[in-house]
């Protein structure tokens, strides 16, 4: 098959999915983002800017694999002070630890919708995360490229990879809430 007629989805089990091969994440178009709690109360987001991540999508949908390295210097609360305190050794030490990186280790997939298992290595701390994954769908762009567009969500106790700074209130709770929902929505693009 020549480059131009290899097509981009295929039908599995009566539902279209991505077709198997290298779908490399474009980092323009990658929101991998977190929220967490502040005052117990407010929701306070961030996200990072700087994510390098392919997705191998196997023969079997199972077989998919998933690589991430993140930029943790890259992240961005929207606020200057809050984003230094984050890089600093209270939290993400990104002056010791640069990058964040995640591996996938188990896929299930029932129709659109799938689990994806993997290990995140925060720290040089590594912990399994389960994320629950939407297949959106495809389009080729303007130019030509095939992408593939997935959802996810998941939620981790920040704790775990040794990012525990926080403040007690004078009220009772904490500052900055332990757990923490993670939201990915990434256009990944089809390499030939």
């Amino acid at each position: 098959m020549t480059e131009n007629t290899i097509t981009p989805t295929r039908s599995v089990g009566g539902v279209e999915l991505p077709a198997p091969g290298i779908w490399k994440v474009d980092p323009g178009h990658a929101e991998v983002g977190f929220m967490g709690r502040h005052l117990m109360l407010t929701k306070v987001r961030g996200r990072f800017t700087s994510v390098d991540a392919t997705v191998h999508i196997g023969d079997r949908p199972e077989d998919t694999v998933v690589t991430a390295v993140i930029d943790m210097a890259s992240v961005d609360s929207g606020d200057r002070t809050r984003d230094d305190h984050l890089r600093s050794g209270d939290l993400f030490d990104v002056e010791n630890h640069p990058r964040a990186t995640f591996q996938s280790t188990s896929v299930t997939w029932d129709g659109t919708a799938g689990k994806l298992v993997g290990d995140l290595t925060i720290k040089g701390v590594t912990h399994p995360v389960t994320l629950d994954v939407d297949y959106l769908g495809h389009v080729r762009d303007p130019w030509g490229g095939d992408r593939t567009v997935f959802s996810a969500a998941g939620r981790v106790n920040r704790e775990d990879w040794g990012l525990t700074w926080n403040m007690a209130l004078e009220t009772g709770g904490i500052l900055v809430s332990k757990e923490i929902e993670l939201s990915l929505e990434i256009e990944a693009i089809r390499q030939v």
